[in-house]
């Protein structure tokens, strides 16, 4: 049974993902793990609301599904950086080179 201070805690955990993804947007790498930590107390509240109101489970799959391919895409374009400008600080991004 989800109780306030439940939710009161997943929404400080949450917030605090969203604190970090703000305060550390000088690196890719902080930026990506951040909005993981996110989504993973998404998938949390989400498991909880519908083990608690007894709904189908199978929408948590096609969420970890696509919070899986979000997690790729972001790995695949953080390697392409580190390969290319050799760190992963937004600073030094230059359009015209690679």
């Amino acid at each position: 049974m989800m109780t306030y201070y439940t939710v009161v805690f997943f929404v400080i955990m949450y917030m605090s993902g969203l604190w970090l993804f703000c305060s550390k947007r000088k690196h890719l790498l902080m930026a990506l793990l951040s909005l993981e930590y996110m989504v993973l107390w998404i998938f949390v509240m989400f498991m909880m609301y519908f083990m608690f109101f007894d709904h189908g489970l199978y929408f948590l799959i096609v969420y970890l599904v696509f919070s899986v391919c979000e997690g790729a895409l972001g790995l695949g374009i953080l390697v392409k950086m580190v390969r290319c400008y050799g760190n992963d600080y937004f600073q030094s991004f230059v359009i015209l080179r690679c």
